[in-house]
Parts: C-alpha cells; structure tokens; sequence
C-alpha cells in the first residue's frame, strides 16, 4: 500500500467516514518517528509508550480542528514534545517535589534500560546529551538525531532559526567538551 501525503490523511480525516483509516495511516507513518523522538526525551521505554499513546490521543482530537497553519509533521512533533516535557515535570514533582534536577533520574534510567542497543560510544553520547539544559537538549536531538531542519525545529519549538543555530552549536560545544572530559577518566575494563 502506498504511503498517503500528509494532505491526503488530514482530508480523509475531515471527510466525515474515514476518520479510523486517517488515524491508522498516521500511526503507521509518524508513529517510530514520534516514538523515538519522545524516547530521546523520556530514556525509558515504557515512559515513551505511554507518552507516545497519550500524543496520538491528542492528535486524535486536534485533527478536528487543524487547518494547516503548521506542517502536519512539526505539529504532531510540538505535541510529542510538549506531552514528553509535561510527563517529566510531573515525573520530577513526584519524585524530587520542587527540585528542577531530572538528569540524575535520566541517567539512572539509560543505565538501567535494557532495550538500550547502543555501544558505550553511544551510552556516553547520550549521557553528555542528558546533561544539557532542556532546549538545548530538545534542539541537539532534533537536530544530530531527527536530522531535521532549522525551519522545522523552530516551528516545533516555537523559536527563531538563528537562535536555533547558537542553541545547536552551544549544544554542541557542551557535548565535545563532555565527551573530551570522559576520554581523560581511567577506565577499570
């Protein structure tokens, strides 16, 4: 089956009778994509399947009344994101109350994520990701991992592009220097 334009979905959508087809098709093209975003946000599995649900959810109630001022993808993204940001404040109130510190709790869960398949290259990248304040977290991933361009990400995030530009290279900065620092420490293999 060929996959539908986004066009395609949102007007089979609003069509009155292919609302459940519209929905299917959009999983099926969206839902790795949104899945690994959110995970990148979230670390845990489980955490990402539950955001990743409650996303489609609200997707599922936005579409009633998107008209196209965003790309469907960036929109769907904006929700993905903002779900996955809600669901680590509320995790961090429950766990830390009023502390603003949620990267201890990231980097216990990538530790100890059993679906992790990377290579301790990979585990130290993501530890020098989690390290960075969330937007520049948020731009890093969007950017290194969802190669997404700077238009898209800024209609995500709601930002500038050139402010963008300084949060990615900030980011990246930050990342080098971390994974320069973590080169220095002895290992004990």
């Amino acid at each position: 089956m060929k996959e539908m334009s986004d066009e395609d979905i949102v007007k089979l959508f609003h069509s009155g009778n292919g609302e459940d087809k519209a929905f299917r098709a959009l999983v099926a093209k969206y839902g790795e994509r949104l899945y690994w975003h959110i995970r990148k946000i979230v670390i845990d599995h489980d955490d990402s399947d539950d955001v990743l649900q409650n996303t489609f959810i609200k997707i599922w109630r936005g579409l009633k009344e998107f008209r196209y001022e965003a790309k469907l993808f960036t929109w769907m993204y904006r929700v993905a994101t903002n779900e996955a940001i809600n669901f680590l404040n509320e995790k961090r109130r429950k766990t830390y109350g009023n502390s603003q510190e949620i990267t201890p709790m990231l980097e216990n869960q990538l530790e100890s994520d059993t679906f992790f398949c990377g290579d301790s290259i990979q585990r130290e990248l993501q530890k020098a990701v989690l390290k960075l304040p969330e937007r520049q977290r948020l731009v890093f991933n969007m950017k290194y991992f969802d190669d997404m361009k700077y238009e898209d990400i800024a209609e995500v995030l709601n930002v500038a592009v050139g402010t963008l530009k300084a949060t990615y290279h900030n980011a990246v900065k930050k990342i080098e220097e971390c994974l320069k620092i973590s080169d220095t420490l002895p290992t004990f293999d």
